[in-house]
């Protein structure tokens, strides 16, 4: 992610038409509008094609961005309401992460990773994924957007429109929901001394 300064830099001249800097804005915001579209929608196709609106709208309200809060919550906030009118007019519900085997933004190997810590890593984390995929849409949202994306309450509140205890509450309560599922499901057995 670029620094503040950087990034109002790129935003004017991107205002401005330069097609470089608004490629710069959209590398540094694409891992959380992919986070937000792939946990809102359950078919890859169709959070492929909600990114792309997500950054045509991004740049056709570029000048209307009046920095009274962070960029990433405005870019965040976009997405979310394009995905929730998606919704709408499919009339479906939201639902997790499921993608069928398809791969997600973040799922390349790391470099230098052992085959078996790889594969280990991957089993937890499709495991976290179908559990949370459980999780009311909501819920699922703001846990991925605190804990993968790294926004404070008070982002996620602006981008989702609700207050930072309302934040807060989902938080706690999708926290207790995954643990609750993940302990029923996965116990561990106590070791035999």
């Amino acid at each position: 992610m670029m620094d503040d300064s950087a990034l109002k830099a790129c935003i004017e001249k991107a205002v401005c038409g330069d097609a470089d800097a608004f490629r710069d804005v959209v590398l540094a915001h694409q891992r959380l509008v992919a986070h937000v579209v792939f946990r809102m929608t359950g078919n890859a196709a169709d959070a492929e094609d909600l990114c792309q609106d997500v950054f045509v709208k991004v740049y056709q309200n570029l000048g209307g961005f009046r920095g009274e809060s962070k960029f990433s919550t405005w870019v965040g906030r976009i997405a979310y309401n394009t995905c929730i009118n998606h919704l709408q007019k499919k009339r479906m519900p939201l639902f997790g992460d499921m993608r069928n085997g398809l791969e997600g933004p973040d799922d390349e190997a790391g470099e230098g990773e052992l085959p078996d810590a790889y594969a280990e890593g991957r089993d937890l984390k499709a495991r976290l994924e179908r559990e949370m995929a459980c999780l009311p849409g909501l819920q699922r949202t703001v846990l991925t957007l605190y804990h993968v994306d790294e926004m404070s309450y008070i982002e996620i509140g602006e981008m989702l429109g609700m207050p930072e205890g309302t934040v807060k509450s989902h938080l706690f309560r999708a926290r207790k929901r995954l643990k609750e599922r993940l302990m029923k499901k996965y116990r561990v057995e106590e070791c035999l001394p």
